[in-house]
C-alpha cells in the first residue's frame, strides 16, 4: 500500500501496520522477540543494484541506513581478491566528520566479516599540486588482506587524480562542486570501476536531480533506488530502532514515531523525507517542447456514438462502426510504411473521458512517430474492441502494445492478449513506479525530437496535464480539462502515448515462415506408376480441393 506523505493520519498508519504484521512470524508481532533480517528490503536492493551496474544513483530519505549498508558493499569489495573483481573503495562525504563516521561503520562490518584486517589508520592524503606541496587531505583508511584498502577522504574532486576503484559519494547534493567530484568519479569507470551516488534531495536544479533524470531516461547507463521514509517504515526501520533502543515496538508508538518526525521536519519534509526536491512540483512537458515535435498535417480520427448505442443489436452496432472503420480509419492504416515496425498504446475509458487508441512507428532515423490519434467516446467494450483489432490486424510489423488495464480496461486487455499473444501485448497497471521508470524517457523523446505527434491542442492539453506529484510523473486524479469538442477530458492521450512509447522501448521478437510450394499437378499425373503412400496421399487432397 502506498501513502502520499502527511497525508495519512497518525491512527491511519497504526491501523495499517498493524495489519501488515499480520503477516509476520507471531513472535515478532508480539514485540520483536526475534533478531529481524540484517539489511531490509531497500537496502538488499541497493546492494544488488551496485553489484550490477557501474553506476548506480539513489536518492532517499533521511537517516534510513542506507550509508550503513554500503559500508557492508564496501568491506565485501576491499576484501575480495583482484581475481574475484576486489578493488580498493573510496568514500567521499562532504565533511571529515562523515569520512570517519564511514569508517567506523566499515570497521564494525569488517570485525563481523573479516577479523584479520588492518587497523583503522589515519593520514594525510596528498595530490602532487604545487598548491598543495606543504600539505595534505586528512583521510582515513582500513587495509585488507587483499591488498585494497577503504579509503575515506573529504570532498575534493583531487583527491580521485590517480586512483582507481569503487567511488561512493555520499549526499552528493550537498557537495561544495558536485558537477567536478562527479567528472572525476566518472574516470574510473573506465577501467572497470564503479561509482555510487548516494543523497538526499537538495532541490528540483541541483546536479544530483539533473543526474537522477538522465538515468531514468536512459542518457546515461545505470540504476535508479529510490527508498522514502513511509518507505522503510514499512521495510522494518522502526522495528529496528526500537531494538536498538530496547523498547517494545506497536503500531500505536510506530504511528507515533512517524508523526513525530514529519512534524520535526514541518514544510521541508516532502523532500527530506519523500524524496521529491523542493520547487518540483509543476507542469512537466513545457508547452515548447511538445509543439516543436508536433506535426500539422497528422489527424485525430473520433468516434463517437449515438445515446444508449450499447442497447442497439449487435449486428447494427458492428455495421456503424466498421463503416466507420473503412471510411475514416483505413485511409490513414493505407498511408503506413510496410517496412517499419509498429506499435500502440491504449488508455481505456468507457464514459466520461476519452478511450484512446495511440499508434506508433520506428523511422529509418529511430525516431518514434504517431501517424494519427483515435479517440472513442461511449463505445461498448465489444466495439472497442472491433476497433482495435481492425488497426492492430493492418499495423505493419506490428511487434507490440500496452494496455491500461485497470477497472473496465482489464476486458479489453485480456481479449488483446489473447489473440495477439503474451510476447507482444501487456497489460498494464500503471502505478506511481510505473509512470517513474516511463515518463522520464517519453520526455527525454520530446527534449531531443525523437518523438513526434499529431499537431491538435487537446493532444497539447493532455500531455499538459502530466505534473510531478510527489516526484512522481503523472496525471493527477483532479486533472480534468474541456476539449476543442467541448467534451472533458483527463490527459488521456499523455497516457496512451507514454503506453505505446514504453511498447516501442521493449524487446522485439519476430518470426516468419517459409510456404511450401504446391506440387504441379502434371508431374503428379505423369508418375502412374509411382505407389508411394505420400504422393497417393496428396493425389487425394488434390482431387478433393484441397491443394
Amino acid at each position: 500500500m502506498a501513502f502520499d506523505g502527511t497525508l495519512i493520519s497518525e491512527t491511519e498508519w497504526a491501523t495499517h501496520r498493524r495489519e501488515a504484521m499480520q503477516a509476520l512470524p507471531a513472535a515478532l508481532v508480539e514485540g520483536i522477540s526475534e533478531l529481524p533480517d540484517i539489511l531490509m528490503p531497500s537496502q538488499k536492493r541497493l546492494l544488488m543494484a551496485t553489484a550490477s551496474n557501474q553506476l548506480v544513483v539513489s536518492d532517499k530519505s533521511r537517516r534510513i541506513g542506507f550509508t550503513w549498508a554500503i559500508g557492508a558493499d564496501a568491506v565485501l569489495t576491499a576484501g575480495r581478491a583482484k581475481s574475484a573483481k576486489g578493488m580498493d573503495v573510496l568514500y567521499i562525504g562532504y565533511n571529515l566528520d562523515m569520512a570517519r563516521e564511514f569508517i567506523d561503520c566499515c570497521a564494525m562490518w569488517a570485525r563481523a566479516f573479516m577479523p584479520a584486517c588492518t587497523e583503522v589508520s589515519e593520514f594525510l592524503f596528498k595530490d602532487g599540486t604545487e598548491k598543495a606541496a606543504d600539505e595534505g587531505i586528512k583521510a582515513f583508511r582500513i587495509g585488507f588482506k587483499s591488498g585494497f584498502e577503504i579509503i575515506a577522504l573529504t570532498s575534493k574532486p583531487r583527491s580521485l587524480r590517480g586512483r582507481q576503484g569503487y567511488v561512493i559519494l555520499d549526499e552528493f547534493a550537498f557537495h561544495e562542486d558536485p558537477e567536478g567530484l562527479l567528472k572525476a568519479a566518472m574516470a574510473l569507470l573506465i577501467w572497470g570501476g564503479k561509482v555510487l551516488v548516494i543523497s538526499t534531495h537538495n532541490g528540483v536544479d541541483n546536479p544530483f536531480n539533473q543526474l537522477i533524470t538522465e538515468v531514468r531516461s536512459k542518457k546515461r547507463p545505470g540504476e535508479v533506488v529510490r527508498c522514502t521514509f513511509d518507505d522503510a517504515l514499512e521495510q522494518g526501520l522502526y522495528q529496528r530502532i526500537c531494538l536498538m533502543r530496547g523498547i517494545e515496538w506497536t503500531p500505536e508508538g510506530e504511528a507515533a514515531f512517524r508523526s513525530e518526525i514529519r512534524a520535526f521536519y514541518g514544510a521541508d519534509q516532502a523532500e527530506e523525507l519523500d524524496c521529491v526536491p523542493s520547487q518540483g512540483s509543476g507542469v512537466y512537458f513545457t508547452r515548447a517542447v511538445i509543439e516543436a515535435c508536433s506535426v500539422e498535417e497528422r489527424l485525430i480520427l473520433r468516434l463517437t456514438v449515438p445515446r444508449e448505442f450499447e442497447l442497439k443489436p449487435k449486428a447494427e452496432r458492428e455495421a456503424y462502426v466498421q463503416a466507420w472503420l473503412e471510411q475514416v480509419v483505413a485511409p490513414e492504416l493505407a498511408k503506413l510504411d510496410k517496412g517499419l515496425r509498429h506499435f500502440f498504446g491504449q488508455d481505456f475509458a468507457l464514459t466520461g473521458d476519452v478511450s484512446s487508441v495511440t499508434p506508433m512507428f520506428i523511422d529509418r532515423q529511430l525516431n518514434r512517430q504517431v501517424p494519427f490519434e483515435i479517440e472513442m467516446r461511449g463505445v461498448p467494450h465489444e466495439q472497442q474492441k472491433q476497433v482495435l483489432f481492425y488497426v492492430v490486424d493492418r499495423l505493419p510489423r506490428f511487434s507490440g502494445g500496452k494496455i491500461d488495464s485497470n477497472g473496465n480496461g482489464s476486458y479489453l486487455g485480456q481479449v488483446t492478449m489473447q489473440e495477439y499473444g503474451a510476447h507482444r501485448i501487456e497489460q498494464v497497471k500503471p502505478s506511481q513506479a510505473w509512470y517513474l521508470a516511463n515518463m522520464p524517457p517519453l520526455k527525454a523523446g520530446f527534449e531531443d525530437r525523437t518523438v513526434w505527434i499529431p499537431a491538435h491542442p487537446d493532444l497539447v492539453d493532455d500531455l499538459r496535464q502530466v505534473k510531478l506529484i510527489r516526484g512522481v510523473p503523472m496525471v493527477p486524479s483532479d486533472a480534468h480539462t474541456k476539449g476543442a469538442d467541448g467534451l472533458p477530458r483527463h490527459g488521456d492521450f499523455a497516457v496512451s502515448l507514454c503506453l505505446a512509447h514504453a511498447a516501442s522501448l521493449g524487446e522485439v521478437s519476430e518470426y516468419a515462415y517459409q510456404p511450401v510450394s504446391r506440387p504441379d499437378p502434371r508431374a503428379v499425373d505423369r508418375d502412374d506408376d509411382d505407389d508411394d503412400a505420400s504422393s497417393s496421399f496428396s493425389r487425394d487432397l488434390r482431387v478433393q480441393g484441397t491443394l
